[in-house]
Parts: structure tokens; C-alpha cells; sequence
């Protein structure tokens, strides 16, 4: 069995996959800014395989607390659930400064805490799976989301480097790209809105924005399944870089990929013309 550390464990997706973990078994060391909203999740603590911990990503002490605290309690960390983050609705321009620079705390600068706290005991056992939790819109943004899609992105190329720093160690990475699923994230719990300010952006952020804010509850994708996946990727041999859920987000991917192989094609000569 294995041990579990996993962020943003108290709500959304972050919880499905503790449960999914916990069912099957493991052991699970679930981080939250408030570690009671974790015990109320599970009232009957599964045979102490579950330590909840407060821990707010943006907060490297508290991380590597909750980390000598799990390694206390159970030895050593498997596999490491980077899922604490939230959405920002709003175009580029009229997204304030700090509303960007919030994001990107938790986004961003909350896994690169959240590695750092746990790399170390990874290292030392050279053994473990990353995941982080990405976003379709991480691979392919869309108007009136590029600031949420711009973090995702920044969590893929930390990924991608990830990767190749590891593998030598017995550590792998995977990058979790989730479609629409019916878990809080289109709340006001996990997604911020900025003011539509400015009228020209109407016609190229706007449809996205209504279409956001009427689909709370509505997406396609289910986190018990999402959960699911997440956990058998991690019991493979050769688990993906990248792994895509939801038809949504292969369409999304897949389009992306298309507009990208037709623009590369089209304005090849350009590319090679400036070779020596």
C-alpha cells in the first residue's frame, strides 16, 4: 500500500481522490488551509490511514510541517497530489495585478512549494509518482480564462522538466489534464470573477464568461470517475506524461493539435529561411 500526500484534499477533486485512495487501501496524509473540513468528510477515520493536516500551499513552513508530520505517522510518501488551486474568469486587460499574482501564489508557487517540501523524501527512497493537477486549459486556453490557462501552462512546463530531472531517480511525473467536471470549481469556492470593465472585450470574452457562470454543476465529467483514473495511472509501470480526461478535453487537445501541425505546415519555409 501506498502513502498519499494530497493537497487541497478538503473539497472538489482533491477529495475524491483522497476517498478513491483511501478505499483502495492506502494511506493518506490530505492537506487543507483548514484540516477539519477534511475530518468532517470522513467521520470514521479509516483505520488511522488518514492525516488530515492544515497546510495552505502559499506556505512553505506549513508544507514541510505536514510533511514530518505524514512521515512521522507513516514512514515515507509515495505519491504526491498537487490539486490545491482555483480559477480566475476574466480578459487579460481587465485582470488586475493582483488578482493575477494571487493566482499564480497558489497555481504556481503553491506546487513549487509543495515539491519542494516533499522531493526531498522522494529523492531519498528513489521511488515515487508526481501528480499535478493541470487543466485542458492548460495545454489549450480559450478568451476571458488565459490568466487561469496561463498558470496551468506554467504548471505544464515545470512538468515537462520535472520529468526529465527525475526519471533517473525512479521518480515519475504526470500531468493531470481535466476537462469539465461537476465538482465546486465553477462556485464562487474555487472560481474568482473579475468586473467585465471593458466593453470591447464583450463580444471575445463575454460568450465564455455566460457560459461559465451558467454551467455550474453541468459539466460533463465525473470526479468519482476522475478519481478513478487518477489512482490507476499511478499503479502501472509506465504511467503517461500526460493524461487527458474527459471527451471535452481530448477535443480540445486534439483541435489545438491540428491548428498547430496546419500553421507549422503553412509557414514552414519562413521558419527554415532564417537558418544559417
Amino acid at each position: 500500500m501506498s502513502v498519499w500526500f494530497v493537497t487541497g484534499a478538503s473539497r472538489g477533486l482533491g477529495a475524491e481522490i483522497t476517498r478513491e485512495a483511501l478505499d483502495r487501501g492506502h494511506s493518506v496524509i490530505a492537506t487543507a488551509r483548514d484540516a477539519s473540513a477534511v475530518l468532517r468528510a470522513y467521520p470514521q477515520e479509516p483505520d488511522g490511514r488518514l492525516l488530515a493536516v492544515d497546510a495552505d500551499v502559499t506556505e512553505p513552513e506549513q508544507l514541510i510541517a505536514a510533511v514530518e508530520a505524514g512521515l512521522a505517522r507513516f514512514g515515507r510518501i509515495d505519491i504526491v497530489a498537487n490539486n490545491a488551486g482555483y480559477g480566475l474568469v476574466g480578459a487579460i486587460e481587465e485582470t488586475s495585478d493582483k488578482a493575477v499574482r494571487d493566482l499564480f501564489d497558489v497555481n504556481v508557487f503553491g506546487v513549487l512549494n509543495t515539491l519542494r517540501a516533499t522531493l526531498p523524501t522522494l529523492r531519498a527512497q528513489r521511488s515515487g509518482h508526481v501528480l499535478n493537477i493541470g487543466s485542458v486549459g492548460g495545454f489549450a486556453t480559450a478568451p476571458a480564462v488565459g490568466l487561469y490557462g496561463a498558470s496551468k501552462f506554467a504548471v505544464e512546463g515545470i512538468s515537462e522538466a520535472l520529468h526529465g530531472e527525475l526519471a533517473p531517480l525512479g521518480v515519475r511525473v504526470t500531468i493531470v489534464e481535466p476537462g469539465g467536471f461537476r465538482t465546486d470549481f465553477l462556485s464562487k469556492l474555487s472560481m474568482r470573477v473579475e468586473p467585465a470593465s471593458i466593453t470591447d472585450y464583450a463580444a471575445g470574452a463575454g460568450p465564455v464568461r455566460e457560459a461559465l457562470a451558467g454551467n455550474d454543476g453541468r459539466q460533463p465529467g465525473d470526479p468519482v470517475k476522475a478519481a478513478k483514473a487518477i489512482a490507476d495511472i499511478t499503479e502501472v509501470a509506465e504511467p503517461p506524461l500526460r493524461l487527458q480526461l474527459g471527451a471535452d478535453a481530448i477535443e480540445r487537445v486534439e483541435a489545438k493539435l491540428d491548428l498547430v501541425r496546419r500553421e507549422l505546415d503553412q509557414w514552414r519555409h519562413v521558419a527554415l529561411s532564417t537558418g544559417t
